[in-house]
């Protein structure tokens, strides 16, 4: 039900910019944040083309830390559901998340272990979706992981992708989901460009801090 256009969005390798890291014992956990999950939903999707809901959220666990904070444990099960373009087409995948939130007082653990458990929910649903949600390091090796940022992502070129790069200069960026448009007498890089600037940069961009964006003024793009 996703178009060419998703499909490949989905195939493209994690970028390794997007990945952050955590010591659990001496483990060293790789995990996406869930802020970044929403936005690569946004983008892959569209805003109003997905929605998630949580079916279950429970208390499972309440103790005493040596520091006499209150841990308190929390287990959701969350549904996220994605819509086609019409909204005539759905797919719907459900995980369970766990939580733990840890203070002083009631309110406060509550609150952060309930509110961990529907985001770890929310992240492993996504996962299904694959590497762009976080499916890639759930490998050892992280072999679909782009850990060499100054390489852009080789992608298959499909039919609604004619152009090689030796044809269109910002090729690279079209393989990474990003689009040059042109407005107001400049080239301006569209999409998601978090985390990609390694990628902008060496083609002759420049960020407008105030706008927010990528640009250069026409005629001045990368040979």
């Amino acid at each position: 039900m996703f178009t060419d256009k998703q499909n490949q969005l989905l195939k493209y390798n994690l970028d390794g910019n997007r990945v952050k890291t955590r010591q659990q014992g001496n483990i060293t956990l790789s995990y996406l944040e869930g802020y970044d999950i929403i936005d690569t939903a946004n983008f892959a999707f569209g805003f109003g083309n997905w929605s998630y809901s949580v079916t279950l959220l429970e208390q499972v666990s309440e103790e005493l830390n040596q520091n006499q904070n209150r841990v308190i444990g929390y287990k959701a099960i969350v549904s996220v559901t994605v819509y086609d373009l019409h909204h005539k087409a759905t797919v719907t995948r459900e995980d369970v998340g766990f939580g733990t939130g840890i203070a002083r007082d009631y309110a406060s653990a509550h609150e952060s272990g309930a509110k961990e458990a529907v985001t770890d929910g929310l992240k492993r649903a996504f996962r299904t979706f694959g590497n762009q949600f976080g499916n890639a390091l759930y490998d050892k090796s992280q072999k679909h992981v782009d850990h060499n940022p100054t390489q852009p992502q080789q992608i298959p070129q499909t039919q609604s992708q004619p152009h090689t790069q030796s044809q269109d200069p910002f090729a690279p960026l079209r393989q990474l989901g990003l689009d040059v448009v042109e407005q107001n007498g400049e080239l301006v890089v569209t999409g998601s460009t978090y985390g990609k600037q390694q990628h902008i940069k060496p083609l002759g961009f420049r960020w407008d801090a105030r706008r927010k964006v990528w640009y250069q003024p026409i005629g001045q793009e990368a040979a």
